[in-house]
């Protein structure tokens, strides 16, 4: 059985290479947004024109983002949604409510102090981890049925 696994939410750390190194020789496909800051904030006037006020600017970006957003979600058995500390990730809680509609299996990685704020998008996840090696293990576990040692 292969999964598919969409890494969604927070793009400064190094949480996506953990899972990924984590799950080598786990029969796993990732995808994921562009982690480029610069090019996923910039796709939308790169591609379709600049825009003279920043709103529209950044409205163009999250229109382009999205598209490519929707199709991972759509595609992935699993969504990994990291919640990190530096940044607020809006665009992280969308995607794991728009994931949970489409019945998807979502899994949440945040840090402890974010646990209150993230009730509601805990409650629509099928695990809450504050590790990405718990994720690792989760995988492990969801493919092989193996317990972690």
């Amino acid at each position: 059985m292969t999964l598919n696994v969409y890494l969604s939410g927070e793009i400064h750390t190094d949480w996506r290479d953990r899972i990924m190194e984590g799950a080598k020789g786990l029969d796993v496909v990732f995808s994921s947004p562009v982690t480029d800051h610069a090019a996923s904030d910039d796709c939308g006037v790169a591609i379709l024109g600049a825009e003279a006020d920043k709103f529209w600017h950044d409205h163009k970006g999250a229109q382009l983002n999205a598209i490519r957003t929707r199709k991972g979600i759509a595609d992935a058995d699993i969504v990994v949604v990291r919640f990190g500390t530096q940044y607020k990730q809006w665009n992280a809680a969308f995607d794991a409510g728009y994931a949970a509609a489409l019945g998807k299996a979502v899994i949440v990685l945040n840090p402890p102090e974010h646990q209150h704020a993230l009730k509601e998008v805990h409650a629509a996840a099928l695990a809450v981890a504050e590790h990405p090696e718990q994720v690792v293990q989760i995988l492990t576990y969801v493919l092989t049925g193996a317990l972690p040692n």
